[in-house]
């Protein structure tokens, strides 16, 4: 908020992101994955990840990804829409790995060499997301071997960034190393999801892939004429590492709700959470007790299992009041 109020005060600015704060932005971003890259701002995650797969794809490719992945399940179809219908091919979900949310180097290759005629959607890009749908993180040999496998088949590797932040907050990696690094060519990094107020972060790290992006970005609606006030506040979400602070406390919110919950009869985790999520199985009465408290969570995601998100700014005391409602609930 504070840069988004000196954005404001600055004064006139050139329009459609050739301003000092867009500038300035990118160029943090640069320093942070410490090369050369390509940063393009759009409004929201969907649009983030359909245009840079629309750009690594032809109307008659196809992208692998999870069975959970957001691509897959809750973009309503953008992915394929704004590519002009590039398939999503789903991998198996039955592999401990994809029961975790993952996708793993030996699905990639049974999708790519099922078929080779022309008849079927020629694979052309591999997305992951990092952290997954389901609170996991992809540790730096998964990721390395996914793109392994995907340079084997000559495949791009895309990675949804909603909660990129969470994922390296857990790793205590360098963002360089579980990205271009670990063979990654383009990341969509979330901020909204990190304390921002709007706009995500698209960055090439092979910027011959990025040809002609910022045109598709205009032709999406997805330009903003005022970029400064997109930019401006991911200065303050990256300088002095906000951005990891904000990820670090919103993993540490899911631990201790998590530890919470294996002291509540009759609740069951379905597994330790990595990132800032956690997902717990409740009987059918317990969860709606809970929603007519007020409480706000899917269902629809684990299975039927319910996902516990924390956010940047959930507070330790929010945490309690919903684990005293949940042994309360259960109790009864």
């Amino acid at each position: 908020m504070h840069w988004l109020g000196e954005a404001n005060a600055s004064g006139h600015e050139p329009a459609y992101g050739d301003d000092r704060w867009t500038q300035r932005s990118t160029d943090m971003l640069r320093q942070l994955f410490d090369i050369e890259c390509d940063v393009y701002y759009v409004f929201n995650g969907t649009a983030a990840n359909s245009l840079a797969l629309a750009s690594l794809c032809q109307s008659y490719h196809s992208v692998i990804c999870s069975p959970v992945a957001h691509i897959e399940t809750d973009e309503c179809g953008g992915p394929e829409f704004f590519s002009n219908g590039s398939k999503l091919l789903v991998g198996e979900n039955q592999s401990p790995a994809a029961q975790l949310g993952k996708l793993t180097p030996e699905a990639i290759h049974t999708l790519v060499t099922k078929r080779s005629d022309i008849h079927y959607p020629r694979p052309q890009v591999v997305s992951i997301t990092q952290a997954t749908e389901m609170g996991t993180v992809y540790s730096l040999d998964e990721v390395r071997a996914i793109s392994w496998m995907a340079q084997k088949h000559n495949l791009r590797v895309h990675m949804d960034g909603a909660r990129f932040a969470n994922a390296v907050a857990h790793l205590g990696c360098s963002p360089a190393d579980i990205t271009w690094r670990a063979g990654v060519d383009v990341l969509c990094f979330g901020g909204t999801k990190n304390g921002l107020p709007v706009g995500e972060a698209v960055v090439f790290f092979d910027r011959k892939l990025s040809e002609d992006f910022a045109w598709r970005v205009k032709q999406a609606g997805q330009l903003a004429s005022k970029m400064r006030f997109i930019s401006a506040p991911w200065v303050g979400l990256l300088e002095n590492d906000v951005w990891l602070h904000n990820a670090r406390h919103a993993n540490a919110m899911a631990q201790k709700l998590y530890t919470g919950m294996l002291s509540i009869a009759g609740v069951t985790t379905l597994h330790p959470p990595q990132a800032n999520g956690v997902f717990a199985q409740l009987p059918p009465e317990a969860v709606a007790a809970l929603q007519a408290k007020g409480w706000k969570f899917y269902q629809f995601i684990a299975g039927g299992g319910c996902r516990f998100m924390c956010a940047w700014d959930t507070a330790p005391e929010s945490v309690e009041a919903l684990l005293a409602d949940m042994r309360a609930v259960m109790a009864g």
